[in-house]
């Protein structure tokens, strides 16, 4: 049944996306031949006529268009009548194309004010960190520090923690061997290897078969990550230096050893590096019973774990007046947006592989899950949300999307003339092919994630 409801939500936004193209074309007098929900593949489940405009429902539903009588060469409208949109200027054209993304916008925002004013709050995008348990079996560094299971997370060196991924980023960036040494604990590594060796020679190689002593390892000092880089706004450049390859080959070599035998090939720079790249604390502040407690600091190991098990309780933000309600509904669309731009940023730089990308069968099995535990208006939420990634995603410049027909008007208007018919139906062509196989790919992710219990 929250299947069921799930695929409506999902449903409603299609066809708003669609009717917001529709409206504005009528709006300008462009004659609209066909309103189709779903994709033009395989047999039609439903056909009726409004007014001028066919309405088709199709069995493969992942989708929907509007079609012009400048869609259809057999067309019996004259090609300089005025309900042609080709037959139109570049601004009521960029109207009637941007009308889908904004009809989603628009959407979106509603649907938030709707959940506001219905359950009295928003989520504030801030959520309390519980320490759920703590593993067994391993000898990880949490069993030695004090934490219990029931704690909530309150700092991590200063910080304080109101998401989960302020907590397992600091973990990732303070764990055992991470590829980096700040130029305080560098400038320091070389003067220890210096005082105990004062014959090396400071600049260059050190010579084959030299015997160096090495300072004992010590705790780099803990992670201090600005704000800024857990909202995603800024890009984390810590004040230090990168180890290279043959460095980071040093260093797991020399673990635990008290003297290296140079092959000459390192110098003592390197030998600084190499040695320097250890193990950040995390001092953990937690509270329990109304207390707050500071742990015993904490060395999380080479794969970035300390050993404990977390869970999340979000804080919702409770709407005092339609006022409030106004303003903290576009404060949460505007947060998740930003965050979205961030992500899809991500995928097309490679960041995120593709088999991490799901579709609507995903987002239909996680959303009929929220309904089902959370209720339907965390389910209204996250419809919101999908309502503005499609008009982001929307927005990319690929042919057969919105963004793609708008990067064309922009080029018409930039060079005074629209861009050669043939070249457009080329990049329509691949455009939608492309998006074919993504689509193609994105079910795999889904269906695979499904059977393997990954959803």
């Amino acid at each position: 049944m929250h299947i069921i409801t799930m695929l409506a939500l999902l449903s409603v936004l299609i066809l708003v996306h669609e009717f917001g193209h529709f409206i504005v074309a009528r709006w300008l007098g462009i004659r609209v031949e066909r309103f189709g929900f779903g994709l033009p593949f395989g047999p039609t489940l439903y056909e009726t006529k409004w007014g001028e405009t066919k309405i088709c429902i199709h069995a493969f539903l992942l989708g929907g268009y509007v079609s012009f009588p400048d869609d259809d060469p057999e067309s019996k409208i004259p090609k300089d009548s005025p309900e042609r949109i080709s037959n139109k200027s570049v601004w009521e054209r960029f109207l009637v194309v941007s009308a889908g993304v904004i009809a989603n916008a628009i959407i979106a925002y509603f649907i938030v004010l709707l959940v506001a004013g219905g359950s009295g709050g928003v989520p504030s995008g801030k959520y309390n960190v519980f320490i759920e348990g703590i593993q067994e079996g391993k000898d990880l560094p949490a069993q030695e520090i004090g934490v219990q299971s029931g704690d909530k997370v309150v700092s991590v060196n200063s910080i304080p923690v109101d998401t989960l991924f302020k907590f397992v980023e600091t973990v990732q960036r303070s764990k055992r061997f991470n590829d980096f040494v700040s130029y305080g604990t560098y400038n320091s590594q070389l003067q220890k290897i210096q005082e105990l060796n004062p014959d090396l020679p400071k600049e260059g190689v050190i010579p084959a078969g030299t015997m160096v002593k090495l300072p004992a390892a010590s705790p780099e000092e803990p992670v201090d990550v600005p704000k800024d880089i857990f909202s995603g706004y800024q890009k984390y450049k810590p004040n230090g230096k990168y180890l290279n390859g043959e460095e980071k080959e040093l260093r797991s070599s020399l673990e635990n050893k008290q003297e290296y035998i140079s092959d000459g090939n390192m110098t003592v720079q390197s030998l600084a590096a190499a040695t320097g790249d250890t193990v950040h604390a995390m001092n953990i502040m937690v509270e329990r019973n109304d207390e707050l407690i500071k742990l015993s600091p904490v060395y999380p190991t080479k794969e970035g774990v300390i050993g404990v098990k977390l869970s999340i309780e979000e804080i919702n933000t409770t709407v005092q007046s339609p006022g409030d309600a106004v303003v903290k509904s576009w404060n949460y669309l505007h947060r998740n947006a930003a965050y979205m731009v961030k992500g899809l940023w991500m995928i097309v730089t490679g960041q995120i592989p593709l088999n991490d990308l799901h579709g609507i069968v995903a987002v239909t099995k996680i959303g009929s899950d929220i309904i089902e535990q959370k209720g339907i208006w965390d389910g209204l939420l996250l419809t919101a949300l999908i309502s503005i990634d499609l008009a982001i995603v929307n927005l990319l410049p690929i042919p057969a999307l919105d963004g793609g027909h708008i990067m064309f008007l922009m080029i018409e208007k930039l060079r005074g003339r629209p861009v050669e018919e043939k070249t457009q139906e080329a990049f329509a062509k691949y455009g939608f092919a492309f998006l074919i196989g993504l689509m193609v790919i994105i079910i795999f992710n889904d269906i695979f994630a499904l059977i393997t219990d990954k959803l």
